[in-house]
């Protein structure tokens, strides 16, 4: 064994943070694709996403989106991440 094994991890991992809201990738496996904007809104539209500004409900996050069909749940993460944006995603404790 190296000595690189006997490291400890290169970032403290600490105590669980509570972090509000679900991944939108989470989010995204529980549906099959394609489907309309407003199935995606009837179905998980009460859903809490995280975001990089806070939790915010799916539904909210839908209607800034433009698009009203989506092929493939690549395409709809893309259209949604275009709203949220992308980022650290704050912690309970922030």
């Amino acid at each position: 064994m190296s000595d690189e094994d006997d490291e400890e991890p290169a970032v403290t991992l600490g105590d669980q943070t509570p972090i509000e809201g679900a991944p939108l990738a989470r989010v995204t496996s529980r549906l099959t694709w394609p489907k309309e904007k407003s199935e995606v809104d009837r179905l998980e539209g009460d859903s809490v996403i995280r975001t990089p500004d806070g939790p915010q409900s799916l539904s909210s996050i839908l209607e800034a989106v433009d698009e009203t069909y989506f092929q493939r749940h690549q395409e709809f993460e893309t259209h949604v991440r275009d709203v949220i944006g992308t980022g650290p995603i704050p912690t309970a404790d922030e």
